[in-house]
């Protein structure tokens, strides 16, 4: 298992890391950069896009991800496959918050509409309910895209199995 320093070993399954994680560094200088770079390294491919979560809490997560040349398309602007990303980071980390412990999810589905071009800085806001048990189950989880005058630029819905474990 991958260990990022300052978090605890990351298959704990008596605990919700990612709520303990989010709620040390959002408090200090830097933290959301730091948590952001840590989930970026438990997840590369998702990291690779360099969004920061802006927000976390449970039912909710708002991550933003800069307008910039690595992530644009050849219309000048945020490519469909950042956005596909920016969803599901959003998606997930809204999920992996109100996750109980002993509990885990993997992505069964994503589907998503591009609205308009992506420009400038997009944020990304995915919801889900607020706390979830270990029990199976699919859950949709909606994610809206928006770019900084507030327009809608993409929605996405991630459906996501969550269940136990198995190391619980």
């Amino acid at each position: 298992m991958l260990a990022i320093p300052f978090l605890p070993a990351l298959d704990d399954p008596s605990r919700n890391l990612v709520r303990e994680a989010w709620d040390r560094f959002a408090k200090v200088p830097g933290g959301k950069w730091a948590f952001s770079k840590a989930i970026g390294r438990i997840a590369p491919y998702s990291g690779t896009v360099g969004a920061v979560v802006d927000e976390l809490r449970p039912g909710f997560a708002s991550v933003l991800l800069e307008d910039r040349p690595a992530v644009r398309n050849h219309l000048n602007c945020v490519h469909a496959i950042a956005l596909v990303n920016l969803a599901e980071i959003a998606g997930n980390i809204a999920l992996s918050y109100a996750l109980a412990p002993g509990a885990r999810f993997i992505v069964a589905g994503l589907s998503i509409d591009y609205v308009k071009k992506a420009r400038g800085t997009i944020q990304a806001v995915g919801t889900c309910p607020e706390s979830l048990p270990v029990d199976r189950r699919e859950y949709l989880v909606p994610v809206v895209m928006t770019n900084v005058e507030g327009e809608v630029v993409a929605r996405a819905e991630l459906r996501t199995l969550v269940g136990p474990n198995g190391r619980s």
